[in-house]
């Protein structure tokens, strides 16, 4: 957890904006430590949470988690936290096996064309059967509101998903946990070509982040240094927050720079860091 992102976010494990949609992307860059962040803020805020890994192991994330002082491991056991090991779940569809005895989040990879219902399915029933409470070793577990973390939803498109299809599940999802049950949710999406590039493989992670743009009331984009590559300053990420004000929306805009550590991350105001002071 950066406490540095949670000043400028203006949030804490004890105090956080219920019912969001979180918007976390990046362009010729890696946003992913933003996913670990939130995942051991709401893990410290005793929300319960469900990760749906799509690109990672378990062990990766819990390697992390672990130097930012969290252990996903016992959040697991107590049934805090349920994890999605998209990589192993997928094997288990594309070679089942007559013992096989995982869920059926991932029975789209037999055919993209269906979309996304299984994975909403799973996502739906691991929410609502929650409860808020866990029945652990020592009695009952109280948990906070639910929380959905996605890394990430641009991998679904190399599977033969549609945009369409990835965009009604992250509307689903937005209304189930978001509207339904008051829980925050947080995705992560990837465009690997430029801005101004609007063709070939990349025109679908650019529709998905414009469809999700809109569905969001938090952005952190996540881009590198406009002047190249420097030691000290790893890139900027470029927060905005959307509000609905009467009829219209109300939008803001923040520039910062950051640096990535090996237990969290540093962030300032562009061109104040002490590189080039």
């Amino acid at each position: 957890m950066f406490t540095e992102l949670n000043s400028i976010l203006n949030i804490t494990p004890d105090s956080f904006t219920q019912g969001e949609f979180i918007l976390v992307s990046d362009r010729q860059s890696d946003a992913s430590f933003l996913i670990h962040h939130f995942l051991s803020l709401y893990l410290r805020a005793r929300c319960k949470v469900l990760f749906l890994g799509l690109v990672q192991s378990f062990n990766h994330y819990s390697a992390v988690s672990q130097r930012l002082g969290v252990s996903l491991a016992q959040a697991k056991e107590k049934g805090q936290l349920v994890f999605l090991e998209g990589l192993k779940e997928s094997l288990s569809v594309l070679t089942p096996q007559e013992t096989n005895t995982q869920s059926q989040a991932m029975d789209f990879l037999r055919d993209p064309a269906v979309g996304l219902k299984s994975l909403y399915e799973f996502v739906r029933s691991s929410m609502s059967s929650s409860g808020g409470r866990s029945e652990g070793a020592d009695g009952a577990e109280e948990w906070g509101p639910p929380v959905l973390l996605v890394d990430d939803l641009s991998v679904l498109l190399s599977l033969g998903v549609s945009v369409g299809a990835v965009l009604d599940f992250s509307h689903y999802c937005r209304a189930t946990v978001c509207s339904q049950l008051q829980g925050n949710v947080v995705m992560l999406t990837r465009c690997d070509g430029d801005e101004e590039e609007d063709d070939g493989d990349d025109e679908g992670s650019e529709r998905l982040l414009k469809g999700l743009t809109h569905q969001c009331s938090l952005t952190l984009h996540v881009q590198g240094l406009p002047t190249g590559f420097c030691r000290d300053i790893h890139g900027q990420v470029e927060v905005c927050w959307r509000r609905r004000q009467g009829d219209g929306q109300y939008t803001q805009k923040k520039l910062f720079q950051y640096k990535v550590h090996d237990k969290g991350a540093s962030f300032f105001a562009r061109g104040t860091s002490s590189a080039v002071l």
